[in-house]
Protein backbone atom coordinates (compact mmCIF):
# COMPACT_ATOMS: atom_id res chain seq x y z
CA UNK A 1 0.00 0.00 0.00
CA UNK A 2 2.81 2.43 0.96
CA UNK A 3 4.93 1.47 -2.07
CA UNK A 4 1.95 1.89 -4.38
CA UNK A 5 1.22 5.35 -2.97
CA UNK A 6 4.85 6.41 -3.47
CA UNK A 7 4.90 5.08 -7.06
CA UNK A 8 1.66 6.89 -7.99
CA UNK A 9 2.79 10.19 -6.46
CA UNK A 10 6.26 10.01 -8.04
CA UNK A 11 4.86 9.12 -11.49
CA UNK A 12 2.45 12.06 -11.33
CA UNK A 13 5.29 14.41 -10.37
CA UNK A 14 7.41 13.18 -13.29
CA UNK A 15 4.53 13.61 -15.72
CA UNK A 16 3.80 17.15 -14.47
CA UNK A 17 7.32 18.51 -14.08
CA UNK A 18 9.11 16.36 -16.69
CA UNK A 19 11.68 15.11 -14.19
CA UNK A 20 11.89 12.87 -11.13
CA UNK A 21 11.37 14.44 -7.67
CA UNK A 22 14.49 15.02 -5.59
CA UNK A 23 12.82 13.88 -2.35
CA UNK A 24 9.92 11.76 -1.09
CA UNK A 25 8.35 12.40 2.33
CA UNK A 26 5.64 10.54 4.23
CA UNK A 27 3.43 12.16 6.84
CA UNK A 28 1.01 9.90 8.75
CA UNK A 29 -2.53 10.25 9.99
CA UNK A 30 -3.23 9.51 13.62
CA UNK A 31 -5.55 7.70 15.97
CA UNK A 32 -6.18 8.50 19.58
CA UNK A 33 -6.62 5.54 21.88
CA UNK A 34 -8.23 7.65 24.60
CA UNK A 35 -8.26 11.25 25.81
CA UNK A 36 -10.76 12.94 23.52
CA UNK A 37 -11.49 16.67 23.69
CA UNK A 38 -9.02 17.10 26.54
CA UNK A 39 -6.08 18.26 24.45
CA UNK A 40 -7.40 21.83 24.70
CA UNK A 41 -8.46 21.25 28.31
CA UNK A 42 -4.96 20.79 29.75
CA UNK A 43 -5.33 17.04 29.93
CA UNK A 44 -3.32 14.06 28.78
CA UNK A 45 -3.93 12.26 25.51
CA UNK A 46 -2.80 8.92 24.15
CA UNK A 47 -2.40 9.24 20.37
CA UNK A 48 -0.31 7.28 17.85
CA UNK A 49 0.66 7.73 14.21
CA UNK A 50 -0.80 5.10 11.85
CA UNK A 51 0.15 3.43 8.58
CA UNK A 52 -2.00 5.74 6.46
CA UNK A 53 0.02 8.54 4.89
CA UNK A 54 0.21 11.62 2.76
CA UNK A 55 3.07 11.10 0.33
CA UNK A 56 4.87 14.22 -0.91
CA UNK A 57 7.07 14.18 -4.03
CA UNK A 58 9.22 17.30 -3.82
CA UNK A 59 11.89 19.26 -5.67
CA UNK A 60 13.33 22.69 -4.98
CA UNK A 61 13.13 25.15 -7.84
CA UNK A 62 15.33 28.15 -8.56
CA UNK A 63 12.56 30.74 -8.06
CA UNK A 64 10.44 32.10 -5.22
CA UNK A 65 7.35 30.42 -6.70
CA UNK A 66 5.67 27.36 -5.23
CA UNK A 67 3.53 24.91 -7.19
CA UNK A 68 1.50 22.60 -4.96
CA UNK A 69 -0.58 19.88 -6.59
CA UNK A 70 -3.22 17.86 -4.72
CA UNK A 71 -3.29 14.80 -6.96
CA UNK A 72 -6.35 13.17 -5.36
CA UNK A 73 -8.41 16.36 -5.76
CA UNK A 74 -6.99 17.06 -9.22
CA UNK A 75 -6.29 20.63 -8.11
CA UNK A 76 -3.19 22.82 -8.17
CA UNK A 77 -2.24 26.11 -6.59
CA UNK A 78 0.69 28.36 -7.52
CA UNK A 79 1.89 31.37 -5.56
CA UNK A 80 4.95 33.49 -4.97
CA UNK A 81 6.62 33.52 -1.56
CA UNK A 82 7.50 37.18 -2.09
CA UNK A 83 3.82 38.07 -1.94
CA UNK A 84 1.83 38.38 1.25
CA UNK A 85 0.24 34.97 1.94
CA UNK A 86 -3.43 35.12 2.92
CA UNK A 87 -6.19 32.49 3.29
CA UNK A 88 -8.16 31.74 0.12
CA UNK A 89 -11.41 29.88 -0.48
CA UNK A 90 -9.77 26.46 -0.99
CA UNK A 91 -9.48 24.68 2.36
CA UNK A 92 -6.59 22.36 1.53
CA UNK A 93 -4.53 25.30 0.24
CA UNK A 94 -5.01 27.16 3.53
CA UNK A 95 -3.38 24.35 5.51
CA UNK A 96 -0.29 24.78 3.32
CA UNK A 97 -0.32 28.60 3.21
CA UNK A 98 -0.74 28.85 6.99
CA UNK A 99 2.47 26.88 7.49
CA UNK A 100 4.47 28.72 4.81
CA UNK A 101 3.29 32.10 6.13
CA UNK A 102 5.05 31.29 9.44
CA UNK A 103 8.11 29.76 7.79
CA UNK A 104 8.77 32.94 5.83
CA UNK A 105 9.66 34.64 9.11
CA UNK A 106 12.09 31.76 9.80
CA UNK A 107 13.99 32.48 6.60
CA UNK A 108 12.09 30.54 3.92
CA UNK A 109 12.62 32.29 0.57
CA UNK A 110 13.00 29.61 -2.08
CA UNK A 111 10.20 27.95 -3.99
CA UNK A 112 9.34 24.25 -4.34
CA UNK A 113 7.32 21.98 -6.61
CA UNK A 114 5.20 19.49 -4.67
CA UNK A 115 2.77 16.77 -5.65
CA UNK A 116 0.96 15.06 -2.79
CA UNK A 117 -1.39 12.10 -2.62
CA UNK A 118 -2.89 10.30 0.35
CA UNK A 119 -4.17 7.03 1.77
CA UNK A 120 -5.59 8.84 4.84
CA UNK A 121 -9.36 8.82 4.37
CA UNK A 122 -10.67 12.39 4.22
CA UNK A 123 -13.24 13.38 6.83
CA UNK A 124 -12.79 10.19 8.84
CA UNK A 125 -11.25 11.99 11.81
CA UNK A 126 -7.75 10.60 11.16
CA UNK A 127 -6.20 14.07 10.90
CA UNK A 128 -5.31 14.31 7.25
CA UNK A 129 -5.12 18.07 7.88
CA UNK A 130 -2.40 17.70 10.55
CA UNK A 131 -0.52 15.28 8.27
CA UNK A 132 -0.61 17.92 5.52
CA UNK A 133 0.49 20.81 7.77
CA UNK A 134 3.25 18.87 9.49
CA UNK A 135 4.39 17.30 6.23
CA UNK A 136 4.86 20.74 4.68
CA UNK A 137 6.62 22.07 7.79
CA UNK A 138 8.91 19.05 8.00
CA UNK A 139 9.79 19.21 4.30
CA UNK A 140 10.71 22.89 4.33
CA UNK A 141 12.72 22.50 7.51
CA UNK A 142 14.66 19.62 5.99
CA UNK A 143 15.24 21.12 2.53
CA UNK A 144 16.19 24.60 3.66
CA UNK A 145 17.89 23.91 7.04
CA UNK A 146 15.50 26.13 8.98
CA UNK A 147 16.69 24.61 12.26
CA UNK A 148 13.23 23.81 13.64
CA UNK A 149 12.68 21.15 16.30
CA UNK A 150 9.93 18.56 15.90
CA UNK A 151 7.98 20.38 18.58
CA UNK A 152 8.19 23.67 16.66
CA UNK A 153 6.95 21.92 13.50
CA UNK A 154 3.91 20.59 15.41
CA UNK A 155 3.17 24.05 16.87
CA UNK A 156 3.47 25.68 13.44
CA UNK A 157 0.93 23.16 12.11
CA UNK A 158 -1.45 23.95 14.96
CA UNK A 159 -1.11 27.72 14.49
CA UNK A 160 -1.78 27.33 10.77
CA UNK A 161 -5.11 25.73 11.62
CA UNK A 162 -5.98 28.53 14.05
CA UNK A 163 -5.01 31.41 11.77
CA UNK A 164 -5.65 30.23 8.20
CA UNK A 165 -8.40 27.62 8.67
CA UNK A 166 -10.33 28.99 11.65
CA UNK A 167 -10.43 25.82 13.75
CA UNK A 168 -9.24 26.44 17.29
CA UNK A 169 -7.70 22.94 17.58
CA UNK A 170 -5.46 21.54 20.30
CA UNK A 171 -1.94 20.26 19.69
CA UNK A 172 -2.55 16.50 19.74
CA UNK A 173 -3.01 15.77 16.03
CA UNK A 174 0.09 17.62 14.89
CA UNK A 175 2.18 16.22 17.74
CA UNK A 176 1.20 12.63 16.96
CA UNK A 177 1.90 13.10 13.25
CA UNK A 178 5.44 14.40 13.89
CA UNK A 179 6.42 12.37 16.97
CA UNK A 180 4.84 9.01 16.08
CA UNK A 181 6.91 5.90 16.87
CA UNK A 182 6.28 2.40 15.56
CA UNK A 183 4.30 0.19 17.98
CA UNK A 184 4.18 2.92 20.62
CA UNK A 185 1.51 5.31 21.82
CA UNK A 186 2.47 8.77 23.05
CA UNK A 187 1.27 9.95 26.43
CA UNK A 188 1.28 13.67 25.83
CA UNK A 189 0.83 16.33 28.48
CA UNK A 190 -1.04 19.00 26.55
CA UNK A 191 0.01 21.65 29.08
CA UNK A 192 3.76 21.31 28.96
CA UNK A 193 4.17 19.20 25.78
CA UNK A 194 6.15 16.72 27.87
CA UNK A 195 5.62 13.26 26.48
CA UNK A 196 6.51 9.63 27.06
CA UNK A 197 6.27 6.65 24.77
CA UNK A 198 4.45 3.54 25.97
CA UNK A 199 4.72 0.26 24.16
CA UNK A 200 1.50 -0.65 22.42
CA UNK A 201 1.77 -4.31 21.56
CA UNK A 202 -1.87 -5.34 21.52
CA UNK A 203 -0.93 -9.05 21.39
CA UNK A 204 -4.01 -10.96 20.18
CA UNK A 205 -5.98 -7.77 19.53
CA UNK A 206 -5.92 -5.30 16.66
CA UNK A 207 -7.28 -1.83 15.99
CA UNK A 208 -10.19 -1.58 13.60
CA UNK A 209 -11.69 1.71 12.48
CA UNK A 210 -15.29 1.80 11.27
CA UNK A 211 -15.96 4.89 9.19
CA UNK A 212 -19.51 6.19 9.49
CA UNK A 213 -18.98 8.06 6.18
CA UNK A 214 -20.89 11.02 7.58
CA UNK A 215 -19.59 14.43 8.47
CA UNK A 216 -22.24 16.62 9.98
CA UNK A 217 -21.89 20.30 9.18
CA UNK A 218 -21.78 21.45 12.80
CA UNK A 219 -18.30 20.02 13.38
CA UNK A 220 -16.50 23.38 13.42
CA UNK A 221 -19.26 25.32 15.18
CA UNK A 222 -19.92 22.48 17.64
CA UNK A 223 -16.22 22.18 18.39
CA UNK A 224 -15.81 25.90 19.04
CA UNK A 225 -19.02 25.90 21.15
CA UNK A 226 -17.61 23.15 23.38
CA UNK A 227 -14.41 25.11 23.87
CA UNK A 228 -16.41 28.15 25.00
CA UNK A 229 -18.58 26.06 27.34
CA UNK A 230 -15.67 24.43 29.16
CA UNK A 231 -13.86 27.78 29.42
CA UNK A 232 -16.97 29.29 31.05
CA UNK A 233 -17.23 26.29 33.35
CA UNK A 234 -13.59 26.48 34.41
CA UNK A 235 -13.93 30.22 35.14
CA UNK A 236 -16.82 29.49 37.52
CA UNK A 237 -14.91 26.64 39.21
CA UNK A 238 -11.87 28.92 39.75
CA UNK A 239 -13.94 31.57 41.56
CA UNK A 240 -14.87 28.95 44.18
CA UNK A 241 -11.63 26.99 44.21
CA UNK A 242 -8.71 29.40 43.60
CA UNK A 243 -6.27 26.47 43.84
CA UNK A 244 -7.70 25.09 40.58
CA UNK A 245 -5.45 26.26 37.75
CA UNK A 246 -6.65 23.73 35.14
CA UNK A 247 -9.16 20.90 34.87
CA UNK A 248 -6.39 18.63 36.07
CA UNK A 249 -6.72 20.14 39.56
CA UNK A 250 -10.48 19.72 39.56
CA UNK A 251 -12.41 16.79 41.07
CA UNK A 252 -15.90 15.39 40.55
CA UNK A 253 -16.74 16.33 44.17
CA UNK A 254 -15.93 20.00 43.47
CA UNK A 255 -18.19 19.90 40.43
CA UNK A 256 -21.02 18.31 42.37
CA UNK A 257 -20.99 21.21 44.83
CA UNK A 258 -21.28 23.67 41.93
CA UNK A 259 -23.88 21.74 39.96
CA UNK A 260 -26.57 24.36 40.43
CA UNK A 261 -24.39 27.36 39.62
CA UNK A 262 -22.85 25.70 36.57
CA UNK A 263 -26.23 24.68 35.23
CA UNK A 264 -26.93 21.37 33.49
CA UNK A 265 -24.94 21.97 30.29
CA UNK A 266 -21.70 23.33 31.79
CA UNK A 267 -21.83 20.73 34.55
CA UNK A 268 -22.04 17.88 32.03
CA UNK A 269 -19.24 19.30 29.87
CA UNK A 270 -16.87 19.82 32.81
CA UNK A 271 -17.70 16.44 34.34
CA UNK A 272 -16.75 14.70 31.11
CA UNK A 273 -13.39 16.51 30.98
CA UNK A 274 -12.48 15.70 34.60
CA UNK A 275 -13.39 12.02 34.15
CA UNK A 276 -11.62 11.73 30.79
CA UNK A 277 -8.35 13.11 32.18
CA UNK A 278 -8.45 10.35 34.81
CA UNK A 279 -9.35 7.69 32.22
CA UNK A 280 -6.16 8.44 30.28
CA UNK A 281 -4.06 7.79 33.38
CA UNK A 282 -5.96 4.53 33.95
CA UNK A 283 -5.49 3.54 30.30
CA UNK A 284 -1.71 3.98 30.51
CA UNK A 285 -1.72 1.71 33.56
CA UNK A 286 -3.83 -0.87 31.71
CA UNK A 287 -1.46 -0.79 28.71
CA UNK A 288 1.59 -1.22 30.94
CA UNK A 289 -0.06 -4.28 32.51
CA UNK A 290 -1.21 -5.69 29.15
CA UNK A 291 -4.72 -5.46 30.59
CA UNK A 292 -6.52 -4.96 27.29
CA UNK A 293 -9.95 -5.81 28.69
CA UNK A 294 -9.64 -2.87 31.08
CA UNK A 295 -8.37 -0.64 28.26
CA UNK A 296 -11.40 -1.61 26.17
CA UNK A 297 -13.73 -0.87 29.06
CA UNK A 298 -12.23 2.61 29.44
CA UNK A 299 -12.63 3.28 25.70
CA UNK A 300 -16.30 2.37 25.85
CA UNK A 301 -16.80 4.60 28.93
CA UNK A 302 -15.22 7.45 26.97
CA UNK A 303 -17.75 6.96 24.18
CA UNK A 304 -20.70 7.21 26.53
CA UNK A 305 -19.20 10.36 28.04
CA UNK A 306 -18.70 11.92 24.60
CA UNK A 307 -22.20 10.98 23.56
CA UNK A 308 -24.21 11.86 26.68
CA UNK A 309 -22.11 14.42 28.59
CA UNK A 310 -20.05 16.22 25.96
CA UNK A 311 -22.66 15.65 23.24
CA UNK A 312 -20.32 15.52 20.26
CA UNK A 313 -21.42 12.16 18.90
CA UNK A 314 -24.23 11.55 16.41
CA UNK A 315 -26.82 8.89 15.66
CA UNK A 316 -24.56 7.02 13.23
CA UNK A 317 -21.56 6.84 15.59
CA UNK A 318 -23.72 5.78 18.54
CA UNK A 319 -25.15 3.04 16.33
CA UNK A 320 -21.66 1.75 15.43
CA UNK A 321 -20.58 1.62 19.06
CA UNK A 322 -23.84 0.03 20.24
CA UNK A 323 -23.79 -2.51 17.38
CA UNK A 324 -20.47 -4.01 18.52
CA UNK A 325 -21.28 -3.88 22.25
CA UNK A 326 -22.53 -7.47 22.31
CA UNK A 327 -19.98 -8.87 19.86
CA UNK A 328 -17.63 -11.13 21.84
CA UNK A 329 -14.49 -10.33 19.79
CA UNK A 330 -14.86 -6.58 20.52
CA UNK A 331 -13.53 -5.52 23.91
CA UNK A 332 -13.84 -1.76 23.50
CA UNK A 333 -15.25 0.82 21.09
CA UNK A 334 -15.76 4.56 20.96
CA UNK A 335 -16.13 7.45 18.59
CA UNK A 336 -12.81 9.09 17.83
CA UNK A 337 -11.90 12.64 16.90
CA UNK A 338 -13.84 15.89 16.95
CA UNK A 339 -17.17 14.11 16.57
CA UNK A 340 -20.42 14.65 14.64
CA UNK A 341 -19.22 11.96 12.23
CA UNK A 342 -15.99 10.20 11.35
CA UNK A 343 -14.84 6.87 12.76
CA UNK A 344 -15.30 4.62 15.70
CA UNK A 345 -12.13 2.95 16.99
CA UNK A 346 -12.53 -0.67 18.05
CA UNK A 347 -10.22 -3.01 19.96
CA UNK A 348 -10.99 -6.45 18.49
CA UNK A 349 -9.61 -9.96 18.52
CA UNK A 350 -7.28 -10.58 15.59
CA UNK A 351 -8.89 -12.74 12.94
CA UNK A 352 -12.43 -11.59 13.72
CA UNK A 353 -12.30 -8.42 11.61
CA UNK A 354 -13.67 -9.69 8.30
CA UNK A 355 -16.79 -11.31 9.76
CA UNK A 356 -17.38 -8.33 12.04
CA UNK A 357 -17.09 -5.81 9.20
CA UNK A 358 -19.58 -7.78 7.07
CA UNK A 359 -22.10 -8.06 9.91
CA UNK A 360 -21.95 -4.43 11.05
CA UNK A 361 -21.87 -3.14 7.45
CA UNK A 362 -25.13 -4.93 6.70
CA UNK A 363 -26.81 -3.55 9.84
CA UNK A 364 -25.52 -0.05 9.08
CA UNK A 365 -26.71 -0.22 5.46
CA UNK A 366 -30.16 -1.40 6.57
CA UNK A 367 -30.50 1.36 9.18
CA UNK A 368 -28.97 4.36 7.39
CA UNK A 369 -28.63 3.35 3.74
CA UNK A 370 -24.90 4.16 3.96
CA UNK A 371 -22.01 1.93 2.91
CA UNK A 372 -19.68 1.56 5.88
CA UNK A 373 -15.91 1.75 5.31
CA UNK A 374 -13.48 -0.11 7.52
CA UNK A 375 -9.73 0.27 8.03
CA UNK A 376 -7.39 -2.04 9.88
CA UNK A 377 -4.56 0.15 11.16
CA UNK A 378 -1.14 -0.41 12.62
CA UNK A 379 0.82 2.05 14.74
CA UNK A 380 3.66 3.58 12.70
CA UNK A 381 6.41 6.18 12.87
CA UNK A 382 5.91 9.92 12.40
CA UNK A 383 6.68 12.26 9.51
CA UNK A 384 9.88 11.24 7.78
CA UNK A 385 11.83 11.35 4.54
CA UNK A 386 11.47 8.13 2.56
CA UNK A 387 14.79 6.83 1.32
Amino acid sequence: MKKKLIQHTTAFFEKTFQKAPEHIFLSPGRINIIGEHVDYNDGFVLPAAINKYICFAVSKNATTECAIIAKDLNEAYKFDLNHDLKPIDKMWVNYVLGVLHQLKSKGLQQGVNIVFSSTIPMGAGLSSSAALECGIGYIMNKLFDLGLSKEEIALIGQKSEHTFVGVNCGIMDQFASVFGKKNHVIKLDCNTLEYEYHKADFKKYSLLLLDSCVKHTHLTSGYNDRRNEVEQGLAIIKTHFPEVKTFRDCTEIMLLGLKEELGEILYKRCRFVVKEIKRVQDAVKALSNDDFVQLGKLMTETHHGLSKEYEVSCEELDFLVDAVANETPVIGARMMGGGFGGCSINLVEKGSEKELIEKISEQYRTTFGIELKAYKVKISKGTTEYK
